[in-house]
């Protein structure tokens, strides 16, 4: 069996991400294969997670995006594959070792956190009829989002680096921004610099932001 390193420098193996252009999560490996220099070696095919014959439900049985191929072999979610990119990479995404590696990964996964509140606001107002949708429901996944968004205002990252944390949170605002599940900007002056700081000095933010505008 080959290793993964060994896949990838073949030409001859397809490797396809399952994602569409507006995923948060498919934005987040996007923009790591670009600062990995990897996004020439893959090919984005489009996914609809609630198409019942997309071949999403057979790689992935959440039919969940994105879902990254490699020879046919199905890896996910977002975190799973920027672990795989970041190995493949030696570090590239998150050099810290040790504690600090730890204190990175938490909070790589308190901005995910904040992307799958956003995303259950929008599946509140889009799968239920307005007069059933929970107002309760939608103040604690609001709340979950601003007592987080309150972490990254008090100590945000560096935002001239391009690595797993700050590719995190830039994808998660990106998707605030288009769904608007609540008036972030308002609260988060200084998040909303570091964003501007954040798409000014990497490349990866405008080149994956087409249709989140």
């Amino acid at each position: 069996m080959m290793d993964l390193r060994a896949l990838i420098d073949d030409p001859s193996v397809p490797v396809v991400l399952r994602s569409t252009d507006t995923s948060p999560f498919g934005r987040k490996v996007r923009m790591a294969l670009l600062v990995l220099g990897l996004a020439d070696r893959v090919t984005l095919e489009p996914a609809d997670t609630l198409d019942t014959a997309d071949s999403l439900r057979v790689q992935n049985p959440l039919g969940k995006m994105p879902c990254l191929l490699i020879a046919g072999e199905a890896f996910f979610d977002s975190h799973v594959i920027l672990e795989m990119l970041d190995g493949l990479a030696e570090g590239g995404l998150l050099r810290a070792q040790g504690l600090a590696r730890f204190r990175a990964l938490t909070r790589a996964r308190l901005a995910d956190g904040i992307t799958d509140a956003a995303l259950l606001v929008t599946y509140e107002h889009r799968f239920r009829d307005p007069a059933m949708a929970s107002d309760r429901w939608l103040a604690h996944q609001r709340s979950k989002i601003s007592r987080a968004l309150a972490v990254f205002e008090a100590d945000a990252p560096d935002p001239t680096r391009a690595d797993l944390v700050t590719i995190t949170l830039a994808a998660c605002l990106g998707y605030l921004d288009w769904r608007q599940p609540l008036d972030w900007r308002a609260d988060c002056p200084g998040l909303t610099i570091w964003l501007d700081r954040f798409a000014q000095t990497n490349a990866c933010w405008a080149a994956t932001e087409r249709t989140l505008k």
